[in-house]
């Protein structure tokens, strides 16, 4: 096991995820106007802010474990993304829909962009991980 890549491709995998989010979420209006329809529902950004330090403890750790599981190359890494990218759509997006008060709009965004999202994080870890050779 090759503990130094798998923390290098943590953190370029931590990188990816939030440079996308950060895209996705703050640049684009479409998604943040839909989440503001929820306010009862989402924190403020001062809110989020508050708790920002550990939910990024928290990803962090999560892809690790993800790293360590994941394949290696382009193709491997996609593929195992779009798999963390299904379970998230299923245990995240359509949970919350069952239980918060949020519109279908909204669920079929955050299922698209977490999918696209965590494909992403899949191809940037099956680039840069490299597990340990076994002789």
């Amino acid at each position: 096991m090759n503990y130094a890549r798998i923390l290098l491709a943590s953190l370029c995998a931590f990188v990816a995820y939030f440079t996308y989010g950060g895209i996705l979420f703050g640049a684009l209006p479409w998604l943040r106007k839909e989440y503001a329809k929820y306010p009862a529902v989402y924190r403020s950004q001062e809110g989020i802010k508050s708790a920002m330090a550990f939910g990024m403890l928290a990803m962090f750790v999560a892809l690790v474990a993800m790293v360590y599981f994941s394949g290696r190359g382009i193709v491997q890494g996609a593929r195992f993304g779009a798999l963390i990218g299904v379970f998230a759509i299923g245990s995240f997006a359509v949970h919350n829909y069952v239980n918060l008060n949020i519109g279908l709009k909204l669920t079929i965004q955050q299922s698209i962009a977490y999918l696209l999202q965590w494909i992403i994080v899949g191809i940037v870890i099956g680039i840069v991980y490299k597990p340990a050779v076994h002789t």
